[in-house]
């Protein structure tokens, strides 16, 4: 029997705590730009307002989702799972 049929072997990992990022944009900026930013500051990112987020588990994307606001925080609506062909 594999490793993955065994439900036993699973649990022993599911308590492993991981990195989990929501990433919602990116740009390159010159070290001058970033010593000067102050507070107020507005970065302009490469992704549009409109696009989805990637949601990434230990620097490895695993789905796309949408922001939400959850009470008054910020939360990810799942809308894509990577590697899903369904």
């Amino acid at each position: 029997m594999s490793t993955t049929d065994d439900p036993k072997n699973l649990d022993l990992i599911l308590d492993v705590k991981v990195d989990l990022t929501v990433r919602i944009g990116s740009c390159q900026l010159p070290m001058r730009d970033v010593v000067a930013m102050g507070e107020g500051a507005v970065l302009q990112l490469d992704q549009s307002a409109a696009d989805p987020v990637g949601l990434y588990v230990n620097d490895k994307l695993i789905a796309r989702g949408e922001v939400v606001v959850v009470e008054e925080n910020f939360g990810i609506k799942i809308t894509q799972i990577i590697g899903d062909a369904a």
